[in-house]
C-alpha cells in the first residue's frame, strides 16, 4: 500500500547544541508577546533554529544532522517550550524536568509516517548566554 516497506524502529541518539548568544547563533527569537519581558518564564516567545545535531556533547563532535523548526515558551508558571521539529517532534519540553518526553508525529523522507517518542536530557545549560546542549534519545518506527 502507497509504496510502503516493512516498518522499522530505530533508536537515534545525539545532542541538540541551541547557541542563541556569540558570532554565529543557530537560533533567533523572530516573536513575542505583550507579557514576554514581564513573565517569570518568557512566555510568548518564539524562536526559529537551525541547530547542530551531534554525536557527542561537544560541539568539536561530529554533526550528524540539524534540528530545523521553531520552539516558543508556552507555559505561564514554568518553563516550558513547545516544540515543532523536522522528524515532527512536537510536544511540550518541560525544561527543568531532569527527562522530558515528546511524541514523533510524522516526518519526511526515510520519515514519512514515522511514529515513536523522544527523550530528551539536558546536558549543559548556561544561564547567562541561554546557550544550551541537550542529548537526545530518539526511538522512532518508520517505513
Amino acid at each position: 500500500i502507497m509504496g510502503l516497506k516493512t516498518e522499522k524502529l530505530s533508536h537515534l541518539h545525539f545532542y541538540f547544541h541551541d547557541i542563541v548568544s556569540g558570532r554565529h547563533p543557530t537560533a533567533f527569537r523572530v516573536a513575542e508577546s505583550a507579557v514576554t519581558n514581564s513573565s517569570a518564564t518568557g512566555f510568548g516567545f518564539m524562536v526559529m533554529i537551525d541547530d547542530p545535531l551531534t554525536l557527542g556533547p561537544n560541539m568539536t563532535s561530529k554533526i550528524v544532522g540539524r534540528a530545523q523548526g521553531i520552539y516558543a515558551s508556552a507555559d505561564l508558571n514554568n518553563f516550558g517550550l513547545l516544540m515543532v521539529d523536522r522528524i515532527s517532534i512536537l510536544g511540550r519540553n518541560a525544561v527543568s524536568s531532569a527527562v522530558r518526553e515528546m511524541p514523533i508525529v510524522g516526518g519526511s523522507g526515510v520519515f514519512r509516517f514515522a511514529r515513536g517518542y523522544a527523550q530528551a536530557r539536558t546536558h549543559q545549560l548556561n544561564f547567562k548566554t541561554g546557550d544550551a546542549v541537550v542529548e537526545y534519545n530518539v526511538y522512532v518506527f518508520h517505513y
